[in-house]
């Protein structure tokens, strides 16, 4: 169910509370929520995930990302959130692990890594970066 995306980040589908415990037997130091809360019937919301954290040791952001794109406080609050975790790991779950990984790329172009080499670490982990190469270009250019 998680994908590696990089020694420290995995991506998840929608994660209930009992996956809580499986990332913490990864060593996962923070768990971020990129779905908004009723999104679909039937999804375990923010506030049950964050309270599993917890109570698991783990800390807990939620930087939701709607269908409609990303903005710069998405891209913000991801960086904060993956600050956090130090030389910890991270958990970052959506719908699909898709919006988890385009944030995270376009997070860490601005950071200044590279975009082919956040495509390669993409798709090595069974995700595409092309719809958001464009901008991952322009946020690494500066």
């Amino acid at each position: 169910m998680f994908r590696q995306l990089t020694p420290n980040l995995y991506v998840s589908p929608q994660i209930g509370v009992d996956q809580v415990q499986e990332a913490k037997a990864l060593g996962v130091a923070v768990i971020i929520n990129n779905r908004p809360d009723d999104e679909e019937s039937g999804q375990t919301n923010g506030a049950e995930i964050e309270a599993a954290a917890k109570a698991a040791g783990i800390a807990y952001a939620a930087v939701p990302v709607a269908h409609g794109g990303f903005a710069p406080w998405q891209l913000d609050g991801m960086a904060a959130a993956l600050g956090q975790a130090g030389e910890g790991k991270v958990l970052a779950y959506c719908r699909s692990g898709t919006r988890s990984t385009l944030l995270w790329a376009l997070t860490r172009a601005r950071a200044g890594d590279h975009p082919a080499a956040l495509s390669a670490q993409a798709e090595a982990a069974g995700y595409d970066l092309t719809p958001v190469r464009q901008i991952m270009d322009a946020l690494s250019a500066g």
